[in-house]
């Protein structure tokens, strides 16, 4: 059903649609409003997370504000196999200067994520009642974190849910210079030789598109995630599954 909600405490009224707490359908993405955002309510719980991801809406909110639900349009992605690799990254790469692994730190690299500054943003979106929640999805074999690390220390991250052959990224953060990068790198590497299809990056940012992301309608982007999810998912801890050395 869909309710009147007073948007961010602004004098803004939107028309949207309140989530039955015993129901984990959503609504057509399509029905979103103009800035995206669809939906109000309802919880974090597995089923309903893989079911939001798997219609191309996900959750972002912030501290006080009841649980939103989004689809963007036009909707950011990449594809295993399209990524833009500068010749400083690929010198960084070269020098084998960090260390990657998969899986090994999920909530650390979320924690990271969390207590990033970002352009624009005053606080963060990743709290605690989200991090128990990825946790949990992570545990189940669906949200995997692919990390850098400095002489053992930890630098680099990101983090995102694998359905079918789509790959959800959601944060990453570093605290040196090419962390992140290297993170993404590998994690494209990852998923292009599992032969996964497309990389959901959500919302356009200047960092994403030099990497070789770019944007598309949103229902072109859900038509095609409607096939990709029915594919077989690659469920479980990830770290048994590198395909690259460490310390590249």
């Amino acid at each position: 059903m869909k309710c009147y909600f007073n948007y961010l405490c602004l004098n803004i009224t939107l028309m949207l649609f309140r989530l039955d707490d015993n129901d984990y359908a959503f609504p057509s993405a399509e029905l979103a409003e103009k800035d995206g955002l669809l939906a109000i309510g309802g919880d974090l719980a597995p089923l309903r997370l893989l079911n939001a991801y798997a219609n191309g809406i996900f959750p972002w909110y912030s501290e006080g504000e009841p649980i939103l639900w989004w689809s963007l349009d036009p909707r950011l992605i990449i594809r295993p196999g399209e990524m833009k690799v500068s010749k400083s990254l690929r010198h960084t790469l070269n020098a084998r200067k960090f260390e990657t692994r998969i899986d090994t730190n999920f909530r650390e690299v979320m924690q990271h994520c969390a207590e990033t500054p970002r352009d624009g943003q005053d606080g963060t979106w990743i709290l605690g009642e989200m991090v128990e929640a990825y946790c949990r999805l992570h545990e189940l074999g669906f949200a995997h974190s692919f990390e850098t690390y400095l002489d053992g220390a930890l630098v680099g991250g990101l983090y995102g849910i694998a359905i079918g052959k789509a790959f959800f990224g959601e944060s990453m953060f570093h605290t040196v210079s090419d962390a992140s990068k290297v993170a993404f790198y590998h994690l494209h590497q990852f998923l292009k030789q599992h032969d996964f299809k497309l990389i959901d990056c959500q919302q356009e940012t200047p960092h994403l598109k030099s990497l070789g992301a770019y944007t598309i309608p949103r229902h072109e982007f859900l038509e095609e995630l409607e096939t990709l999810v029915t594919e077989p998912s690659l469920i479980g801890d990830w770290k048994n599954n590198t395909i690259f050395a460490k310390k590249q």
